[in-house]
């Protein structure tokens, strides 16, 4: 590196590690109480970006693109919406297919080339390692025209080629995670499926060439089945930690992160070294044992805080860029990895209804939409059903969603009931019914492009309105 230390830190989002100093320096000798606080901070901050790499290497561990996996650099394309016998991923949409890839662009830039939409909603959000959303294209930021975006690396410098524009991602690691609205209709589908077909990605290298991507290496060690969180909670404090300072050679703090970065080094966490345990004291390395199960409850009890909390629905506006608020990020990341920015959609989600009680489907309940007063969005909107595992539910009319692009029955004011019960209301209520099981079930309301002039619920200036218990 041929910058000093101050402006590597403001120019490339690195800290002090970049300083012979810090290098040079040993951890200072802590107690054992101190060590577990600071070990906590440290788990806690550290969480999205292990999370977003066992991730990784769970959906390409593949050697050639199937279901929900590819291998690296190479593209996903989901070709329908799942059924309620989807089990792989919870609360899935039946609103937008997925085109997804997975890409390394610390060696060198990788090509993205998405074609024309024809007018049609899509958005391609570019998550960085530590899950902050650095880009997203789209019919909301960029139009619905050929687009073609070189995305590099922190420490790249080169030439962009004529007609490009270059995205710089903070880390090497980068998820793409697309996004293209469709009916579900057959000749939607169709329509769909030629625009996931033309969006290509490939190294800069190959650019103007012919490039056939090669098969993927599968590692026979990685756990396929068990859950990506599980696999990161079960992690011991020694693993976790040196696979937290492994990842960040490649994936750098922010400048902004140098006073967590000191913190790091006090326990032996120094960005680009390798970790070493021995330098805890015996009291200190069996004291960090209960780190991770200490920083995972805070993370989970972030719940009441991490969002609003109006009319039975749970929502939060701040996602997709986290600064250095390191709780929210792990937060989102534990039950919401590849959150967008919330420009681009809000997810509010309900459990219980306006009087607190949880949902019942085999109770009747309604949600009423004054005229005028359905979901502010300039993309769409949808109310989805899912059964208390945040699956969908199975039902005569397969039916997993309402939304804007649904034929609603009015009332004779021009406001709309929504009804959602496990038995039809009945035919002349059919069009507004959302099918629920007979149980517990949770209501997930999407607003994918929230208009940002009152009312929006980005101010809580429109809230969704309560689902309440039919007399």
């Amino acid at each position: 590196m041929k910058m000093s230390c101050a402006v590597h830190a403001l120019a490339a989002g690195a800290a002090l590690w970049s300083c012979g100093i810090a290098r040079a320096e040993a951890p200072a000798v802590l107690n054992a109480k101190d060590a577990v606080a600071i070990g906590t901070e440290a788990y806690i901050y550290g969480y999205p970006l292990v999370t977003m790499d066992m991730t990784r290497r769970v959906m390409t561990n593949v050697e050639k693109p199937e279901g929900t996996r590819a291998p690296m650099g190479q593209l996903v394309r989901m070709r329908t919406y799942p059924n309620a016998q989807f089990r792989d991923v919870t609360a899935p949409n039946a609103d937008t297919l997925y085109t997804t890839a997975w890409m390394d662009v610390g060696t060198e830039p990788w090509v993205l080339s998405i074609p024309d939409a024809d007018g049609r909603y899509f958005l391609m959000p570019m998550l960085d390692g530590w899950t902050d959303v650095f880009q997203v294209p789209g019919t909301r930021t960029t139009g619905t025209k050929p687009q073609t975006y070189v995305i590099t690396g922190p420490n790249w410098k080169g030439q962009i080629p004529q007609g490009m524009t270059e995205y710089k991602s903070p880390t090497s690691m980068v998820w793409l995670l697309g996004r293209i609205y469709c009916s579900g209709t057959p000749e939607d589908y169709k329509a769909v499926h030629a625009m996931q077909d033309k969006v290509s990605i490939q190294p800069l290298s190959t650019w103007g060439k012919t490039y056939t991507p090669g098969p993927g290496k599968v590692d026979a060690s990685i756990d396929m089945k068990k859950a990506v969180r599980e696999q990161v909670n079960s992690m011991t404090a020694e693993k976790y930690f040196e696979t937290l300072a492994n990842l960040l050679k490649d994936n750098p703090p922010a400048a902004a992160d140098a006073p967590m970065v000191a913190k790091l080094a006090q326990i032996g966490i120094v960005p680009g070294q390798p970790f070493n345990a021995a330098s805890w004291s015996p009291e200190t390395a069996k004291a960090m044992q209960q780190v991770p199960k200490l920083g995972f409850e805070q993370i989970m009890a972030h719940f009441k805080e991490a969002g609003r909390n109006v009319n039975g629905w749970v929502f939060t506006t701040d996602a997709g860029l986290y600064g250095t608020d390191y709780l929210q990020r792990a937060f989102i990341t534990a039950i919401g990895l590849g959150a967008n920015r919330p420009q681009d959609a809000v997810y509010p989600t309900s459990e219980a209804d306006a009087a607190g009680k949880p949902y019942d489907g085999s109770k009747h309940y309604v949600i009423h939409f004054d005229k005028g007063q359905f979901p502010p969005v300039d993309g769409f909107w949808s109310l989805t059903m899912y059964d208390a595992a945040f699956f969908f539910v199975d039902n005569p009319l397969n039916r997993y969603t309402l939304s804007s692009r649904s034929n609603f029955n009015k009332n004779p004011d021009g406001s709309v009931d929504l009804y959602l019960q496990h038995e039809s209301p009945g035919p002349d209520k059919e069009n507004n019914w959302l099918p629920a099981p007979k149980g517990r079930f949770i209501l997930m309301l999407r607003l994918y492009w929230p208009k940002e002039k009152p009312p929006s619920i980005l101010d809580a200036t429109w809230v969704p309105p309560a689902a309440t218990l039919m007399p």
